[in-house]
């Protein structure tokens, strides 16, 4: 059997001539279309460099614009010349300029030699993949499409909109299914002949010339209808990222290349000078009847995709900043929002650091200044501890915090009297756990031995920004872990609660509490917010608090339990 090759070629002759003569001692036909567009002078030399070439030929030229009928006109006229020319030929091969053998030549002519009556070309109907970037799907195929996007994208969005406000539809015409997929195909020549010669080849042409990107659907579609067997997959290796733009492959890629086990690759870039020496690389035993493997450049290039739009969780780069939101991973790494613990217990931070081993803070969005662990003034990263600072953005404030010492789990303490600006965050964040006892607001206003009617004012006023922090929430669109409860529910069981905050901080390293952090004295605190009642502000929030449920805090210490297994 013998190979032959359509080469598109728009720029970078110097390589395009490289690429041509390695298909060419392969002992491949080449046929070239170059595109109209190309000055002259260019066009003239490059003929002039590889005229020495006695199986080399150059096709009608057409005018080439991205996603417009030139393109596969271009294809047409060379396929014709290439059956006209080489009757040998039994496959034909769609390459450009960019495209690099990978392998040599004779093992991919040996693998399409055992598959003589198959065509190579991605071809799947719109229903069945979600491939199309850009918001035009089946549109393109239902729509006329006469501007070209790229030179004319007021008058081709302009026309879009003015079809789809009068309804307009086109007719398929009879029998077409149409299917889209890489347009870097290898058909047989019965296929290729059966497309190029059909009676109603001239309807099926005025029908794609005005569909859009038809070099993706033309050869796609009607192979369907003439092919013996179709092989929905591209011989040559191109990927795209997330806005549809092909993959450039630089010296970097060489170990990826060598690894795909490709035959063709597509994009390289010009100055690849590595790529350009090693390939294709000579026949090794083993490798002669090997397949193409694309899995392993499949995953990295998802992966590459991913990082590229979604970042990695708690670091933004400037492009991606605007739409950060999107995102459920704020942070880096799990953390701990710890609501009304330390109004209870006064040595609550120490405590907890010490039976965690957790990066344990205090309020870092107090309004007088940021109290990182240990006190100090300025934390891992540069991040200081002046409110301002802070304050311009407390959410990347935040991810940086979490972001430097991610190794970490950290902790911080929050309440009513904090900067709010960070409620959405935490709530939107599924790296975070907040919990909340209600109402604990109250306990310093009563330690502080001013009378009801003189703390009353702010009172109120604490009470107020913690019920629009639970409303937060509360809200449908939170995803953080959340567990809110009453002064008075605390109260009666505070080992509990204590626990599970230190099973989920330490996991297993976490151990059964022995004995509680040391309470606040708040014998006499039902009386007190009896006393805010009466002034007419109403502690809602604290729960039913009398002495009876503040004399529940003396209660035993329970042990974590465990099991013994029997024999």
């Amino acid at each position: 059997m013998t190979l032959g090759v359509i080469m598109l070629v728009h720029t970078a002759f110097d390589r395009a001539e490289q690429m041509v003569r390695r298909w060419a001692e392969g002992g491949c036909p080449v046929v070239i279309h170059v595109d109209r567009n190309v000055e002259p002078a260019t066009h003239d030399h490059f003929v002039h460099a590889i005229s020495d070439l006695p199986d080399v030929r150059f096709a009608s030229r057409s005018r080439c614009e991205w996603g417009t009928w030139g393109l596969v006109e271009a294809t047409q006229s060379a396929a014709t010349l290439m059956l006209d020319e080489f009757p040998s030929v039994s496959h034909v091969y769609l390459a450009s300029g960019a495209c690099m053998p990978l392998r040599p030549v004779s093992e991919l002519e040996a693998y399409l030699a055992r598959h003589p009556d198959t065509d190579f070309i991605e071809s799947a109907t719109t229903a069945d993949v979600p491939w199309t970037v850009g918001g035009l799907d089946r549109e393109r195929f239902t729509l006329r499409f006469p501007f070209a996007w790229k030179k004319n994208r007021k008058l081709f969005d302009l026309a879009v909109r003015l079809q789809q406000l009068v309804g307009y539809r086109r007719a398929l015409p009879e029998g077409l299914v149409p299917h889209m997929g890489s347009q870097w195909w290898c058909l047989t020549r019965q296929t290729l002949e059966a497309i190029l010669q059909d009676p109603k080849r001239p309807a099926y042409d005025r029908y794609f010339k005005s569909v859009w990107i038809p070099d993706e659907s033309y050869y796609q579609s009607l192979v369907r209808m003439h092919a013996r067997r179709v092989e929905s997959k591209s011989l040559t290796l191109a990927k795209f990222d997330h806005q549809g733009k092909p993959h450039i492959f630089f010296d970097d890629h060489l170990e990826l290349l060598q690894r795909s086990g490709c035959f063709v690759a597509r994009k390289i870039w010009r100055d690849a000078e590595l790529l350009f020496q090693t390939f294709p690389q000579p026949s090794a035993p083993d490798q002669i009847d090997a397949e193409p493997n694309t899995g392993a450049v499949d995953r990295l290039f998802s992966q590459a995709v991913e990082r590229r739009t979604y970042g990695r969780p708690g670091l933004f780069m400037q492009s991606r900043f605007p739409s950060s939101d999107r995102q459920a991973v704020l942070t880096a790494s799990p953390y701990a929002v710890l609501q009304g613990f330390d109004d209870i217990f006064p040595d609550f931070q120490r405590w907890l650091a010490r039976r965690t081993g957790a990066e344990v803070h205090g309020h870092l969005f107090a309004r007088d200044r940021v109290h990182f662990a240990d006190g100090v003034e300025l934390y891992r990263g540069g991040l200081s501890d002046h409110p301002r600072l802070r304050d311009y953005n407390p959410k990347m404030f935040l991810t940086n915090l979490i972001w430097n010492a991610r190794e970490k789990h950290h902790c911080f303490q929050f309440g009513p009297a904090d900067s709010q600006g960070i409620c959405w965050t935490l709530a939107k964040d599924t790296n975070a756990s907040i919990w909340v006892v209600t109402g604990a607001w109250s306990v310093p206003l009563f330690l502080s031995g001013r009378s009801a009617s003189e703390v009353r004012a702010e009172a109120a006023r604490l009470q107020r920004i913690e019920n629009k922090f639970l409303k937060v929430l509360r809200s449908p669109q939170v995803r953080a872990r959340v567990r809110i409860m009453s002064l008075a529910e605390f109260v009666e069981a505070p080992m509990d609660v204590l626990q599970t905050i230190i099973d989920e901080i330490a996991g297993h390293k976490g151990r059964a509490i022995s004995e509680a952090p040391r309470m606040a004295d708040i014998e006499g605190l039902a009386a007190f917010l009896q006393d805010l009642k009466n002034q007419g502000m109403h502690p809602f929030l604290t729960g039913d608090i009398t002495a009876l449920t503040v004399q529940t805090r003396r209660r035993q210490s329970r042990r974590k339990p465990y099991i013994v297994a029997g024999k």
